[in-house]
């Protein structure tokens, strides 16, 4: 048998054959070209239906990963390789990040795509079940003590941290932004236009999972630079006042800024300032253009393909920069 089949009663026999096929490529034991057991075979070797190995195949064929030969049988289609993402929630800027990401990548390249939305036991659940399962693993991980538990058994040269340094080992692949004194700069760069104003505001909610080293680079920042700051960890108790700049790493929070200004009748940019984290597609275009702070997450999705298209280890931190618009 050219892979590895051990049948067990814990998930559906057509999915361990799909799985016992994908962690054969991942493993090198099979290539393009290939050829699989026949139908017949499988079924006489392993005691299995018939529609069990058709629904397993065709699974396969559909993904990708096999191609069918009239006549002839089952080939593993041309160097077809899968990749695990594992992305923390799917907001608009990680969009950017994984369309850069799967728009340089090959068609023979597969990728799966998870989402732990932070949750450890989702996160040990997607990473456990598909370990030897995946020729690339592209990983965005979170402050969590159990994060390296899980990712110590995975082979270095296949795994790729990114997004946050949290829990990476020093030998670990990474691309990585810089939520301190990337961010620190980026405030510096924006204090022209920040002298207008008489506090600047930090509105960081509580139910956030933005690093907090950002708050204590954004303390420093304001008393070297002899600004007037106050933190809202509470936004119910987010109040839009004249004379004030607000930096927000909530988008919820951007909308509460725009509502309340347009009842209060203040112009952002003149009567109030404000200033996001995370570029995405639509903030250059909401209201007369929206300030940020950001990585380029695009730059950050070409580097992840990269390593998938390259046998070479990684480790980058991306820029973060200022992007000054009408909101500030």
């Amino acid at each position: 048998m050219p892979f590895l089949l051990k049948l067990n009663l814990e998930s559906p026999k057509y999915q361990q054959i799909v799985n016992a096929v994908n962690v054969a490529l991942a493993n090198n034991t099979l290539s393009s070209g290939d050829a699989l057991p026949s139908v017949n075979t499988m079924c006489k070797t392993y005691n299995l239906s018939r529609d069990t190995i058709f629904k397993a195949y065709s699974i396969l064929k559909e993904n990708g990963v096999i191609e069918s030969v009239p006549n002839k049988g089952y080939f593993i289609a041309n160097n077809t390789r899968k990749v695990l993402l594992v992305l923390d929630t799917f907001k608009a800027y990680k969009e950017v990040l994984y369309h850069a990401f799967i728009n340089n990548l090959p068609k023979k390249v597969i990728i799966d795509v998870q989402f732990h939305h932070y949750n450890i036991n989702n996160f040990k659940t997607i990473l456990n079940h598909s370990k030897g399962k995946y020729f690339k693993y592209v990983v965005m991980n979170f402050n969590h003590e159990e994060v390296p538990i899980v990712l110590k058994d995975f082979d270095n040269d296949k795994l790729l941290l990114i997004d946050w340094n949290i829990h990476a080992k020093t030998n670990n692949n990474f691309v990585f932004q810089d939520f301190g004194n990337a961010f620190a700069e980026a405030l510096k760069k924006a204090k022209p236009a920040l002298k207008k104003y008489k506090r600047f505001v930090f509105v960081y909610p509580a139910f956030t999972f933005h690093p907090f080293e950002t708050v204590t680079f954004f303390k420093q920042f304001c008393k070297t630079e002899n600004i007037k700051y106050k933190i809202v960890t509470n936004i119910d108790d987010f109040e839009v006042k004249q004379n004030e700049a607000y930096l927000s790493v909530s988008d919820r929070v951007l909308g509460m800024f725009l509502e309340q200004c347009r009842n209060k009748n203040l112009e952002p940019g003149t009567h109030v300032g404000f200033l996001s984290y995370n570029e995405t597609p639509m903030k250059p275009f909401i209201y007369k253009g929206i300030s940020v702070i950001s990585t380029d997450f695009k730059a950050m999705g070409n580097l992840a393909a990269s390593f998938v298209n390259q046998d070479q280890s990684i480790q980058k931190y991306i820029p973060t920069k200022l992007i000054l618009r009408d909101s500030l």
